[in-house]
């Protein structure tokens, strides 16, 4: 399991991410959500050792992670984040085979190459794998750097807002994607959601955040009420059951 505590990050004066103190679930969704300015990717990239911490311990199945070799934690953690474009031109099928580098170190194994075809073929990119990169839509693309990151084949796995530029079917498809790789491939995902109903409908836990700090957490029974949206949001929203999810509905 994921356990921080008492995770901050300052830049100067300004406080980031205020003495966080969590355990994420293993295995599962677990959404982090909340209002621009929250802290969230800042504590997803902490997690994730893409920033140093002002304070504070990470570790992941008891492995501190700034005391741990990259090697060793590149097999058990992977991390997309949202600026995730590469300008070299690449085919879908070289950057997911990016994802075995932990394990290869640039020389493809027969192995390296069948976990290749495993994360093509479970995005249902088989059709594009030959193709360039800058020859796809931002949908394909996404799903794309979603097989690299699952072609890792670590336990856990970090989005942040891997959702941005997606419209709705795409966004719905990508959802469907990260719950399957969680349910059908054992993998604790963690990933951070603008949208509160999508949060509400695929994740198992979710992390409420506001001004660097965590409002709420817990199931989204637990967090997805009116109150605790009145409190991260600052706005009010009626939360109405849609087939055993709470679904937000908002006031504009």
């Amino acid at each position: 399991m994921i356990e921080i505590s008492h995770a901050s990050k300052a830049y100067g004066d300004t406080i980031v991410v205020r003495d966080v103190s969590l355990t994420l679930p293993r295995r599962g969704v677990t959404s982090i959500i909340g209002p621009n300015g929250a802290g969230k990717s800042t504590l997803l990239s902490m997690v994730g050792r893409l920033l140093p911490m002002s304070a504070g311990t990470v570790t992941i199945d008891g492995l501190d992670i700034t005391r741990t070799p990259s090697d060793i934690l590149a097999r058990r953690l992977s991390i997309l984040r949202q600026d995730n474009r590469i300008n070299a031109r690449l085919t879908v099928r070289d950057l997911v085979e990016f994802g075995r580098y932990p394990y290869s170190k640039g020389r493809l194994t027969p192995d390296d190459r069948s976990q290749a075809d495993k994360a093509i073929g479970f995005l249902g990119l088989e059709p594009l794998a030959e193709r360039f990169l800058d020859e796809l839509s931002g949908g394909q693309r996404q799903r794309a750097y979603v097989a690299m990151v699952l072609c890792q084949d670590t336990d856990y796995v970090l989005f942040d807002e891997p959702l941005n530029n997606l419209d709705m079917k795409h966004a719905v498809g990508m959802m469907k994607l990260l719950r399957r790789a969680a349910d059908d491939l054992g993998k604790t995902i963690v990933v951070v959601l603008h949208d509160i109903n999508f949060a509400s409908c695929y994740s198992d836990y979710i992390v409420a955040m506001r001004d660097g700090a965590i409002v709420r957490h817990g199931t989204p029974d637990e967090t997805m009420t009116a109150s605790v949206i009145r409190d991260v949001y600052d706005m009010d929203v009626t939360i109405q059951d849609m087939e055993g999810r709470k679904i937000a509905l908002y006031y504009v």
